[in-house]
């Protein structure tokens, strides 16, 4: 059998080597749409990682987790889940039990225990004005409504440090989340049992940042980034930082 050329070798090698790498679910919040990870997702395939922006439902908080979890379950080998806003209580609930989920980030994010609400954590703590940009409620017919930012507010609420142009394409863009999903209690948390890692921005109107540092310290962060003056998308507006700490958790043990 004729030798390996030094140069299939080191494809072959780097082939397998990527295969081992987990795969890395994005998780998009309410008033977002998977898009907002664009930034993200090209830092992280560069370094050899698949990437799927998954398009939450953003209809409740259990239905939307066993969504993400019938993903989970459809990957082979590790996934490290990633949530912003959200999107923190989907990954917390559809990483539980999950055997091949070896981290979680949150993103300028939700990361409630057993039984607490979106809703609860956002007035834990003074400094979110959601509640003062929505705009008036769409109903479904059924008892919930959906919830939308105010398009004249979204720039100022959801993404001051974003250029103008761009939030208002985003406002544009945004996607509704149902009132009953920020009052849906959350199941069990998986951090407790898996390695969290969060960030966010000290200019977050949405999740007030001293709500943040609450959760973070309760789910005993491996590391927590916190960037001076960013909004609460901070995904957008700082992709950099944020796919380093999802590398971070990517190559946690």
């Amino acid at each position: 059998m004729a030798a390996q050329s030094p140069a299939f070798a080191a494809d072959t090698a780097a082939a397998n080597a990527a295969n081992t790498k987990p795969t890395i679910l994005l998780v998009h919040g309410a008033f977002a749409a998977s898009d907002s990870w664009d930034g993200v997702a090209p830092i992280l395939q560069d370094e050899g990682y698949r990437v799927i922006s998954v398009a939450n439902p953003l209809r409740s908080v259990s239905g939307d987790a066993a969504y993400t979890r019938s993903l989970i379950d459809s990957i082979p080998g590790d996934v490290v889940l990633v949530g912003h806003s959200y999107g923190g209580p989907v990954i917390s609930n559809a990483a539980t039990d999950a055997a091949n989920v070896k981290a979680l980030v949150y993103v300028a994010s939700f990361a409630p225990k057993k039984g607490e609400t979106i809703a609860e954590l956002a007035g834990k703590f003074p400094g979110g004005t959601l509640g003062e940009a929505l705009a008036a409620p769409v109903p479904l017919g059924n008892g919930v409504n959906d919830l939308y930012i105010d398009p004249a507010k979204f720039h100022a609420q959801f993404a001051a440090d974003v250029p103008a142009d761009k939030a208002r394409l985003m406002a544009i863009a945004q996607r509704p989340v149902t009132d009953f999903a920020l009052n849906e209690p959350s199941g069990d948390a998986a951090w407790k049992d898996l390695p969290s890692f969060h960030i966010y921005g000290t200019a977050d109107k949405n999740i007030p940042p001293a709500a943040m540092e609450f959760m973070a310290e309760r789910a005993n962060s491996q590391e927590t980034v916190v960037i001076d003056g960013a909004s609460h998308v901070v995904m957008v507006s700082h992709p950099k930082e944020v796919a380093d700490l999802i590398l971070k958790a990517a190559n946690t043990n």
